[in-house]
C-alpha cells in the first residue's frame, strides 16, 4: 500500500499537511504515516529526569496524534500509524523514508511567516533532487475547502 508521510509538530501549517495527506490517502486507497521527532537536546539533563521528560513528551505527542487520527478515521476512513523518534528531524525523516518502502510521498506544510516556509521545507527542498520520493508542499494558509477541491 502506498503511504503518505506527514510530520506532526506544533506548527500551524501541520494541520494542512495532515488534511492533505488524509484526503489523498482516502481518495487513492493509501495510508498515512505520521512522524513526530523529539530533538535529543530536550533530554540532556540528569538520567532520571530525562526519562520522565521522554515519557511526558511521548504522552503529549500521542494525545496530539489522537486528535488527527480520530478525524482521519471518522471522516476519511484512514487509520494512520504513529512513529515517534528522537533526533534531528531531517535525518529522522530520511531514515524513515529509507526504512519503509511503502512510503511514497512526503507531505510538508509550508509556513506563512515572512521568515520563510519553515526549517523542514527549506532543508528538504535543498536536498529534493536526491530524495527517493517526491515532496508535496502544502501552503499553510490554504483553505480547507480548497484542499478538499484539489485532493
Amino acid at each position: 500500500m502506498r503511504k503518505f508521510l506527514v510530520v506532526l509538530d506544533d506548527s500551524r501549517e501541520c494541520l494542512n499537511a495532515m488534511r492533505f495527506a488524509a484526503l489523498r490517502a482516502a481518495h487513492t486507497g493509501g495510508g498515512v504515516t505520521i512522524l513526530s521527532v523529539v530533538p535529543p537536546e530536550e533530554f540532556q539533563t540528569w538520567m532520571g529526569v530525562a526519562d520522565l521528560m521522554r515519557a511526558e513528551a511521548r504522552e503529549r505527542i500521542e494525545a496530539h496524534f489522537e486528535v488527527f487520527a480520530k478525524w482521519m478515521r471518522d471522516k476519511q476512513g484512514v487509520n494512520p500509524e504513529l512513529v515517534i523518534r528522537e533526533g534531528d528531524p531531517v535525518n529522522e525523516i530520511l531514515s524513515l523514508v529509507n526504512e519503509d518502502a511503502q512510503i511514497s510521498v512526503l507531505v510538508l506544510g509550508a509556513g506563512t511567516d515572512k521568515s520563510g516556509p519553515g526549517p523542514l521545507v527549506t532543508a528538504l527542498s535543498r536536498n529534493s533532487g536526491s530524495l527517493p520520493i517526491p515532496i508535496t508542499i502544502v501552503p499553510g494558509d490554504m483553505s480547507k475547502e480548497r484542499l478538499e477541491a484539489i485532493t
